[in-house]
């Protein structure tokens, strides 16, 4: 609504009025809006106009694609949180509010959002990815992120883990796997979503619904994601996380040691020498990637983890802080404090009120990665 008003009687307020008349006309032309009301005021021009856009006697149009996928959503995914689907390697993320900026851990996955929107934040960049976004981390990384989410429009997302031997299958099927990367590689990005990933995306939510197909024809359909992303316009991060011969690639390689050992002995000159790298370059490079230092982020993937194993498996504070390589309970217990503004019971209490977790299960200690909505 714009309202005008004057006490001048001159022809030339009129005329003012006029000209308002039409910028509004030509706004609502081009935009969303239904109906536009101008209200003037003036002592011989008092008028009330009520400007209808024809778009506002239409009825809203639904993709019925956009439809399909959050039928599906309420099918597969129901309640908030982290899903496994029946296909290794691909769950579903769904939150129904708003949750604010807090850390996280992704493995290296590609992250699909079907409906509503997040931002990611890495040192002083910001990512977003939504509906006309994907997110790609082509190695493990910690950074934080907020959701926008509410119960009417809840965020949906397919996350789909990052398999290095299916990649290394598909570049050398591709004969590209020693090739020169066109941009420079970095550990997360998002890029638009393009139609052929997208329908990708849709015949596999499609497949999970069905036992059946999920076991048959779900997997190719994870390849030809993996391959859509691949052949993107930034799938040169994916193929140096492969290859060592340059710094991300070496970094990468680095990265997946610590994954693979965080609960044992780091430390920076033995990652720099698997590395083949100088302690200096290491450092360097090392944060470069992940934007913060190596034992930094050795400590917030030990403290990630075991939050998982008080959420998941009901481990308390002291058998998790020892689970991941803690020596003391009242350095874990300040250290996890620093890193979630939460003592450990109070986040997991937090955790499991937000995602409506269900009871603790009993599982044997594996490596793997972590990861949150």
């Amino acid at each position: 609504m714009i309202r005008q008003g004057s006490h001048d009687r001159s022809g030339q307020a009129a005329r003012e009025y006029l000209n308002v008349l039409k910028i509004c006309l030509k706004l609502l032309a081009r935009s969303a809006i239904g109906c536009l009301v101008l209200n003037f005021k003036h002592y011989s021009l008092a008028r009330h106009y009520t400007v209808m856009s024809p778009r506002s006697a239409e009825p809203v149009s639904v993709d019925p694609a956009q439809q399909r996928l959050v039928e599906l959503f309420d099918v597969l995914a129901p309640t908030p949180g982290f899903t496994r689907t029946s296909l290794e390697g691909v769950n579903l993320m769904r939150a129904n509010s708003p949750m604010p900026r807090m850390p996280v851990m992704y493995e290296p996955s590609i992250v699909i959002v079907c409906q509503g929107r997040k931002r990611g934040f890495l040192g002083d960049q910001v990512f977003q990815y939504d509906a006309q976004q994907y997110l790609v981390l082509s190695v493990p990384l910690p950074f934080e992120c907020e959701t926008e989410a509410s119960a009417e429009e809840p965020f949906l997302a397919i996350s789909v883990r990052v398999d290095l031997t299916m990649v290394a299958e598909l570049l050398m099927a591709l004969n590209e796997t020693q090739g020169a990367a066109q941009n420079e590689p970095v550990g997360i990005y998002s890029t638009p979503l393009d139609p052929a990933l997208c329908n990708a995306v849709q015949r596999l939510m499609d497949a999970l619904a069905s036992p059946l197909d999920a076991r048959i024809l779900a997997p190719g359909v994870v390849r030809e994601i993996c391959y859509r992303v691949l052949t993107g316009e930034q799938g040169d991060a994916i193929r140096a996380a492969l290859t060592h011969q340059n710094h991300f690639g070496r970094i990468a390689k680095a990265l997946r040691r610590i994954h693979a050992d965080y609960h044992g002995v780091l430390d920076v000159d033995t990652l720099a020498s698997e590395a083949g790298m100088s302690l200096a370059v290491f450092h360097a490079q090392f944060k470069a990637v992940t934007a913060t230092s190596p034992m930094q982020y050795v400590k917030t993937t030990r403290l990630h983890h075991a939050r998982l194993l008080m959420v998941q498996d009901g481990l308390n504070a002291g058998a998790a802080a020892a689970r991941v390589g803690y020596e003391s309970a009242s350095q874990f217990s300040r250290e996890f404090k620093r890193l979630f503004g939460l003592s450990p019971v109070d986040e997991v209490k937090r955790m499991r009120a937000l995602y409506d977790a269900p009871p603790p299960r009993v599982v044997k200690p594996v490596a793997r990665y972590v990861t949150a909505v």
